[in-house]
């Protein structure tokens, strides 16, 4: 098996070693949209706290996570509108009401220049309880032909400075003639903090601020006179401040070991050589094919008519649609997080998110609840019996425990559709999940993951689907 890509979080973990020696200087934000001044964060002076107050403890059993999403009327009306309005369906959503402004969009894709009509929101501002060493936002939205949207993210550091408003993606869920690429934003840093590709990452953890509090400000666009109008009915973030450690605390089994899901089983590998304009191609394709998993496990499929650009002769054309309708054009890959959860939340009554789980035991609360998690890791091939491959950055689906505790998962590196599923070792699974530093096969010293992890479930999750999201501060 050949290797895979090495992921975003191993490159900006060396550019940021880079950095604190002096060696890299650190890039600003590029120019772009004349939104509408937004207000000024004015609970942004009380959330600064001292950076020793999120500091983790070696050995810490996980790390101090956050989620916060704005999806109800009533959290839509909190924030600031300008030209937005609050559709208060069964499933509460932002639309485009009232044109505040146009902006001229050269996308750096197609180098097409189109006018565009804009409204924007802005979330009141999160104070976070531990102030955190990365963020990601998600978002979930339908953004037909012809409309898009952009998420920004400006943070206030635990020093009481601002960062600068953050791209954290321009997103679409489609790719017609005439509309922007899907993309994430390289180049942005402010000297203590940078993106990388989805991910805010303060540069110093161990010396500098962390970030206090944040607001995220939502950008809808459509063609100048239409009608047409993105849709967001899910925006929010996760905040996080994980402790380096190379090793994590194993848990025990829980309730949940000895149950298992029935999950689709797809093979990314049988897609090798495909679409290689799409990230090379199947074999690169992992967190598309995990995705098409749970999708499906939910009873949604791509129609007939979605999949009829897909080559007739290739298995399982869904795959290929996911990796088609998650690619990210400057990342280049199909491993964006957040644009996996918003390509999960374009079918029907499905959300999606990006979060952060502590253990093994917060998997089995969400098995137990019927609620498939996509996990993301890497790993030597010797650091995971049965896996037969290693990799600088990996997902797969887990589905269930053996009686004894063991990982039951659905892992799409595998050759053919009836070998995807497999048994990992709980205690070696674990650490490879959860861990934020690793040693790559030539002994140095990369990054991990800290147990990111992909949700998705119904928009309306039934009660014991509730109950589990709560536990593990979710909604």
């Amino acid at each position: 098996m050949s290797s895979r890509p090495t992921p975003r979080r191993t490159v900006l973990a060396a550019a940021l070693g880079a950095a604190a020696a002096g060696g890299v200087a650190s890039a600003s934000v590029p120019a772009f949209a004349a939104s509408p001044p937004s207000p000024s964060p004015s609970a942004s002076s009380s959330a600064a706290a001292s950076p020793s107050a999120s500091a983790a403890a070696p050995g810490a059993r996980s790390a101090a996570v956050d989620n916060r999403a704005w999806t109800t009327a009533a959290d839509w009306r909190q924030g600031s509108a300008h030209g937005t309005h609050v559709h208060a369906d069964k499933r509460p959503g932002l639309t485009l009401a009232r044109p505040v402004g146009t902006l001229d969009y050269t996308d750096p894709h197609t180098r097409a220049k189109t006018a565009w009509e804009y409204a924007t929101w802005t979330s009141p501002v999160h104070r976070l309880p531990v102030p955190a060493s990365e963020i990601i936002a998600s978002w979930n939205a339908h953004a037909p032909s012809g409309t898009w949207l952009q998420v920004e993210l400006r943070g206030t550091y635990t020093d009481r400075a601002t960062t600068p408003w953050y791209v954290m993606g321009r997103w679409t869920a489609g790719d017609a003639a005439g509309d922007i690429r899907r993309t994430s934003v390289d180049g942005q840093g402010d000297g203590k903090s940078s993106v990388s590709t989805d991910t805010l990452a303060v540069d110093s953890p161990a010396t500098g601020p962390r970030v206090a509090s944040y607001e995220l400000r939502l950008t809808l666009y459509r063609r100048p006179g239409s009608t047409l109008t993105p849709t967001v009915w899910r925006l929010g973030a996760m905040g996080s401040d994980i402790p380096d450690r190379f090793t994590v605390p194993a848990s025990k089994p829980g309730s949940g070991a000895g149950r298992e899901l029935k999950v689709p089983r797809f093979s990314q590998e049988i897609h090798k050589g495909q679409y290689p304009e799409y990230d090379n191609g199947g074999e690169a394709w992992c967190s598309p094919t995990s995705s098409q998993m749970v999708i499906e496990y939910w009873g949604r499929r791509a129609t007939p008519e979605e999949l009829a650009w897909v080559d007739p002769a290739f298995e399982d054309p869904q795959v290929c649609h996911a990796a088609r309708y998650t690619y990210d054009y400057q990342y280049k890959g199909c491993g964006n997080w957040p644009f996996n959860a918003a390509y999960a939340a374009t079918y029907r009554e499905l959300q999606g998110l990006v979060t952060r789980l502590g253990s093994l035991n917060d998997v089995e609360r969400l098995i137990r609840a019927k609620i498939p998690v996509i996990t993301s890791q890497s790993f030597l091939a010797e650091e995971l019996d049965g896996a037969g491959y290693g990799t600088a950055g990996h997902l797969m689906c887990l589905i269930g425990f053996t009686r004894n505790g063991d990982v039951v998962a659905n892992d799409p590196a595998s050759p053919t559709d009836a070998q995807v599923r497999r048994v990992y070792r709980r205690r070696q699974f674990e650490n490879i999940w959860l861990r934020t530093k690793r040693h790559n096969a030539q002994g140095q010293v990369r990054s991990g993951t800290g147990g990111v992890c992909y949700l998705y479930l119904p928009a309306d999750p039934a009660p014991e689907q509730r109950r589990a999201l709560k536990e593990l501060g979710l909604r």
